[in-house]
């Protein structure tokens, strides 16, 4: 956290030396960036394989987009890291032009630098312009297996090694199993996948005996006869009323991901606001509301400023969880 106060700091002081030494034409071009934007075809970026949860958001928001915006929109994948490949470019390489935007994922840009040396990027220099849907967390089975409840799987879980599949190492889908090991005070496995596209399979197939997957795909699922033993959310889930909460079955396991659009740090905060007011104008959408619901994606509306505090808030949920297990690095 003192990291983000620290670089929030160094910004404001360089830029009242500017203002101090007369440099405006730097802030008169970024005006004048910011009242034309967007002059081109916008690039949106998803890091992560096609057919996953952020893939299917980008393409059903993409014809709304660029209504909101007056431009052609193209969504593109560049997988690899759990994201990570994605996020360290939009850090450091992409012009911050508002040009280039690129899907981003909570707890992901939050667990990854706090644990992996090798991230390429630091959280705050993910800079929000929107956060605009979430997918809370399921523990499902497949069909065959014996465990019909999430106590029955916890009873299991204290007699044997049992493994838990989901999409890839420091995500939504991994310290949901982290925290549900903590509510439990077991000792589940966590086996990461590429994504959730390739964790399904291994569930199907028997190789793992669960998955923490999302609610979006719970439903899939459901519909091939696997069980959902629980979701991870405060209520329970519309579009899964049978399936109780954690906390209902007596686990106090609230997690899953937030997943919005994000800009490189050193774009101009007006360029931003507009992109956030296109996502904003995009989730009103009658036609784009009504997919997102019917495929259980939770709507969230959270501009620039409050996506920025919820990560903190997200961070430090981390901080605590990724120290307990040992997974914080030094």
């Amino acid at each position: 956290m003192a990291r983000v106060r620290t670089q929030r700091g160094i910004a404001v002081l360089a830029g009242a030396a500017m203002a101090l030494t007369g440099c405006g034409t730097t802030q008169s071009s970024t005006d004048d960036a910011a009242e034309n934007y967007p002059t081109q075809a916008v690039q949106y970026i998803i890091p992560f394989d096609p057919g996953g949860e952020s893939d299917i958001t980008a393409r059903l928001q993409q014809q709304a987009l660029e209504d909101a915006m007056g431009q052609s929109v193209s969504v593109s994948n560049r997988p690899g890291g759990g994201g990570a490949v994605g996020w360290s470019e939009l850090a450091t390489s992409i012009k911050p032009d508002g040009h280039t935007l690129m899907g981003a994922n909570l707890p992901h840009i939050v667990l990854q630098p706090l644990a992996r040396d090798d991230a390429g990027y630091e959280t705050e220099q993910i800079k929000w312009a929107y956060i605009f849907e979430s997918t809370p967390n399921a523990l499902v089975v497949s069909k065959n297996s014996p465990y019909e409840t999430v106590e029955d799987f916890v009873k299991a879980a204290e007699e044997k090694k049992l493994t838990v599949g989901g999409s890839a190492s420091f995500s939504a889908n991994h310290i949901g199993t982290l925290a549900f090991n903590k509510a439990a005070d077991i000792d589940l496995t966590y086996v990461p996948f590429s994504g959730t596209g390739a964790a399904t399979p291994a569930l199907l197939g028997g190789q793992v005996d669960a998955l923490m997957t999302y609610n979006t795909e719970a439903l899939n699922l459901k519909e091939q006869g696997a069980k959902v033993l629980a979701v991870a959310s405060e209520e329970p889930l519309p579009e899964l009323p049978e399936a109780p909460t954690f906390k209902d079955s007596g686990y106090d396991v609230v997690q899953g991901a937030w997943r919005g659009v994000a800009v490189p740090p050193e774009t101009p905060d007006a360029i931003v606001q507009q992109v956030a007011d296109a996502f904003k104008a995009v989730n009103e959408d009658p036609e784009v509301k009504q997919k997102m619901e019917e495929l259980g994606f939770h709507i969230e509306d959270m501009g620039p400023e409050e996506a920025t505090q919820f990560t903190e808030e997200q961070t430090a949920e981390a901080e605590d969880l990724l120290e307990r297990f040992g997974l914080l690095k030094d």
